[in-house]
């Protein structure tokens, strides 16, 4: 099995940057599709964005589409999210998980592995 380790978080103003990375061990990236989750406090885990096994694939919430980009470097074992003009709203803790399927499912009960998460705060 995978093991998946989540960093690149911290307390951000909107508009700015961050780039999360997911380092996974035990087992290749290229072995699965890979998706970020994230959840925030009183509310449920929901995807943010995924990559496909078979061709990289990527697939985004409305949410976030034009400002996160997925992204796997399968030499690093290593998967990331970029994350551009980011907002109140994006405030969350974010996870990273593996899918046995390879298909990028947005639905979180699809992904077997999961990292612990790392915390993102957007406030001025």
């Amino acid at each position: 099995q995978v093991q998946l380790i989540e960093s690149g978080g911290g307390l951000v103003q909107p508009g700015d940057s961050l780039r999360l990375s997911c380092a996974a061990s035990g087992r290749t990236i290229s072995s699965y599709a890979m998706g970020w989750f994230r959840q925030a406090p009183g509310k449920e885990r929901e995807f943010v964005a995924s990559i496909r096994r078979s061709d990289g694939r990527t697939y985004y919430a409305e949410s976030v589409k034009g400002r996160f980009t997925i992204s796997r470097d399968n030499a690093k074992n290593t998967v990331y999210l970029q994350m551009n003009s980011l907002k109140p709203e994006d405030t969350a803790v974010y996870f990273c998980a593996a899918e046995t399927n390879g298909l990028g499912s947005p639905r979180a009960e699809m992904y077997a592995y999961w990292g612990q998460g790392t915390q993102v705060t957007v406030s001025s």
